[in-house]
């Protein structure tokens, strides 16, 4: 058995060559490696420290997750994390372009969270583009910051264009296989596509319970004495947590089983905050099994997928 500590992308191709020589891998969660290192007797760091740190932490933790991949989570998380670089960088060129757009006609007025938008996109091409801009920015000395932002428009038409291409591709591949996952209310054919890609094949949990620990919604007991409460994980996947998130803020906006559940955990005295995270650990289960039937699914697409 290979106990590797998870550190993602740096471990990945690690696993991955691993998994195809058809050797057992397992993930050790850095903050294990962490406490082995602060009860070990040899001090500092170095890779022969940190490699036993890993073994330690490996034997005395008997049920950490078993490193598997397929090739369907992997493929969507490639596209998954390209388009979301893709749109990070578009974020940063709309906040640059709006203080530039500032600066070149203070009433020159466009509205928030349009900017990537095709037909917010074609006016204010059209609007910089005429005389009366041209010659305003012209006389203020400013035609140079002119170009500047219809270059900086330009990018973002084209990063646009390309995070809608990649966003036909994903919503393509969920609905060939996230069939369980799209039913879920709330859940669209993007927040499939990160479940799936951050999940990276459900059937290495050994219960919905291992899940919910690395999806960060698994309460952490902070009891004391005769006051039993939970706090909230601030751990595990923090984009799969995200997922789950968005789940559950388009469930209590719209009517049904989630918005029930979440208004009957308030009637009970429960605080907002406690109530959306036990809507999302009720959440995580039903990921959970729809996960386990769609991944059975594409195993045996020529018969019924059964859980077991």
């Amino acid at each position: 058995m290979w106990a590797i500590e998870d550190c993602r992308h740096v471990s990945g191709r690690l696993e991955r060559a691993l998994l195809a020589a058809g050797e057992r891998v397992v993930r050790v969660p850095s903050h294990l490696t962490a406490q082995a290192r602060r009860d070990a007797r040899t001090r500092g760091k170095s890779d022969s420290i940190d490699a036993l740190a890993v073994a330690r932490a490996a034997l005395r933790e008997p049920d950490l997750p078993v490193a598997r991949h397929d090739q369907a989570s992997r493929e969507l998380k490639l596209l998954v994390d390209h388009r979301d670089q893709l749109v990070t960088r578009r974020t940063e060129i709309i906040n640059r372009l709006r203080w530039r757009l500032h600066e070149l006609d203070p009433e020159l007025v466009v509205p928030d969270r349009t900017l990537h938008r095709t037909g917010t996109q074609k006016r204010l091409i059209a609007a910089l583009g005429t005389a009366q801009h041209v010659n305003a920015a012209a006389a203020a000395g400013l035609e140079l910051q002119r170009q500047l932002a219809l270059d900086e428009l330009d990018e973002v038409v084209q990063l646009t264009h390309r995070a809608d291409e990649l966003e036909k591709q994903i919503s393509a591949r969920s609905r060939d296989q996230a069939a369980e996952l799209l039913a879920i209310p709330g859940c669209g054919a993007l927040t499939a596509a990160k479940l799936i890609a951050e999940t990276a094949d459900v059937r290495r949990f050994r219960s919905e319970d291992g899940f919910a620990a690395h999806a960060g919604t698994a309460p952490i007991p902070v009891s004391s004495g005769n006051r039993q409460r939970l706090r909230l994980c601030r751990g595990g996947n923090r984009q799969l947590n995200l997922a789950l998130h968005r789940i559950a803020l388009t469930q209590i906006r719209l009517s049904g089983r989630g918005r029930d559940y979440y208004q009957r955990k308030q009637a009970e005295g429960h605080t907002k905050k406690e109530a959306l995270r036990a809507l999302k650990r009720k959440i995580a289960r039903a990921v959970y099994t729809a996960l386990r039937l769609d991944a059975a699914r594409r195993s045996t697409p020529s018969s019924p997928a059964v859980l077991t």
